[in-house]
């Protein structure tokens, strides 16, 4: 179950020697505070910015956005089509992500809660010896708007 994510928790990661957080890091986190569900790349954010009349640039959002990756705030994404996606990290501690549907028409990706891999997980520590921390799945097919399009043009 995802949990609620403040700006303070997010202090309290950046919190150490090492790292601060920033004016630019902290408007790019409140972008996706403000947006939680979104999958948005670098691009997506610093067009956003532009659009708050933020003046950050494009190579300070790809910073960022890698920084707080490697810091386990933001999960960076591959959907397969070429573009980094980043997304807030709202699992609760030893939880597994949620899985994302992705519509091979329009691009519109849809996130799946359900983790139905327990087993499939248990059998392959058990057989491989292999510890698993976490895993992600995507399935690619089409949303329910595009099956529709696609019955109307048959």
């Amino acid at each position: 179950m995802p949990v609620k994510i403040t700006m303070e928790d997010l202090k309290q990661k950046l919190a150490g020697p090492q790292y601060k957080l920033t004016p630019q890091r902290k408007i790019v986190l409140q972008i996706f505070l403000d947006r939680p569900s979104q999958h948005l790349s670098a691009e997506d954010v610093h067009f956003i910015l532009k659009e708050q009349k933020c003046e950050i640039g494009l190579a300070t959002v790809y910073r960022s956005l890698e920084l707080l990756s490697d810091l386990n705030i933001l999960n960076y994404l591959d959907f397969g089509d070429g573009c980094r996606r980043y997304e807030l990290n709202d699992a609760s501690p030893n939880e597994h992500q949620h899985h994302h549907l992705i519509c091979v028409e329009c691009g519109k990706v849809l996130e799946f809660t359900d983790d139905l891999l327990g087993n499939l997980e248990e059998k392959i520590e058990d057989t491989c010896k292999f510890k698993i921390v976490d895993h992600q799945l995507k399935f690619f097919g089409y949303c329910e708007d595009c099956q529709k399009k696609r019955e109307l043009k048959s």
